[in-house]
Order: structure tokens, then sequence, then C-alpha cells
């Protein structure tokens, strides 16, 4: 039997191969169509490399990484004053109302001192009717004051009886029959001190 007739009795193994060596074609083709896009895709793609890389293209966007952070442990830092708030602070440090209230004080006391106030208990007695004077004399401990008192605008008349300055402090009761307004003070003759007046209406 020749070749020929071997090929044409056996149809199913020719069929076989010719559809093996299109599958071996196929498969050639196909690879070289993959190789082929593989190096398109990977030009292009190192071509954008280089032009990102270069500033050419757009700008891309860098998200980074998030680290955890932690509280601060070292010292705050305190900015300092302006000059107006250095300036209002020692406005408010050396108040001059304060120190001049800190200096009153020691003024007044020494004004205070050896001057003799006197108030009287009643503004308006009848005559012949007792009237209550009292007072404060600082530093005049022990001192005898005399009483002195006028009518109207007439002239100072030493009354009848003293008064002496116990704790720094004086009371006393004096009377007359004048009427009209009478001004009684007291005065320390020693020292040349007198007392304010005090003015008060005789009346029936």
């Amino acid at each position: 039997m020749s070749e020929k007739d071997s090929r044409e009795e056996n149809p199913v193994v020719n069929g076989l191969v010719a559809l093996a060596a299109v599958a071996v074609v196929v498969g050639v083709l196909g690879g070289i169509g993959v190789v082929t896009a593989t190096r398109v895709l990977g030009l292009s793609d190192a071509s954008d490399a280089a032009a990102n890389s270069s500033g050419e293209g757009g700008a891309s966007l860098y998200m980074p990484k998030p680290s955890r952070t932690t509280e601060a442990s070292g010292p705050l830092v305190t900015l300092a004053p302006t000059d107006d708030e250095a300036s209002g602070s020692g406005s408010e440090s050396a108040d001059p109302e304060e120190s001049e209230t800190s200096e009153d004080p020691t003024e007044s006391e020494s004004a205070a001192e050896g001057r003799i106030t006197l108030s009287q208990g009643a503004f308006e007695v009848s005559p012949g009717e007792q009237l209550y004077l009292s007072g404060i004399y600082p530093g005049g401990e022990g001192t005898v004051l005399d009483i002195e008192y006028k009518s109207g605008n007439g002239a100072w008349e030493e009354f009848p009886l003293d008064v002496n300055v116990a704790n720094e402090t004086f009371s006393t009761y004096v009377e007359t029959y004048r009427s009209g307004e009478v001004s009684w003070r007291v005065v320390d003759s020693a020292k040349n001190v007198r007392s304010n007046e005090v003015t008060v209406k005789y009346a029936n």
C-alpha cells in the first residue's frame, strides 16, 4: 500500500494533525502580539515616568504616610508683653491714687496731732439749760482746757469752768442765760491751740 493510500484511509488522523498545526500557528502569532503589546506599553510607561520626573508632565500627588503624634512635654513659650501692655501694667502697679492713699494716713495723723475737735450735744436750747460739750485732743493727754464763748459777733469771753483731757477725750456741761446765737470753743493756753467753734441757738 502506498503512502497516499494510507493518508486517504486515515482521515481522522489527518484532521487532528491539521488542527494541531493551526493551533501552533495561532499560538505563535498570539505570543508575538503579546510581546509586541508589552514592549509598547512598557515604552509608554517609561516615557510618562521620564516626563513626570523632568517636570514636563502634570503634577503628581504624594500622600505621606500618617504617623502618631506625641504631646509636647517641654515648657511652653510665653510671648513677651508689648510696650503698651508693659506700660499699662506699670501704671496699674504704680497707681498715683494708691501712693497718695499710702501717704495720706501719715499726713492726716500728723495734721490731727495737736488739733482739738469740739462738738455740741444740741443745736438749740433754752437760756439757763445745760449744754453738753465733748471733743477729742490727740496728744493732749492730761491737758486742762479753758472754755470760751461769745454772743453773736461779740468778743470771746472765758467761761468760769475748765475741762480736763483724759484718754485724749474730754466732755463737760455748760449753761448761760444769754439769748440768741452763742458760740463755744476750748483753748489749750499753754500751747496756744484752739478748737473749732460750735454755735447753739438759745431761745425761749
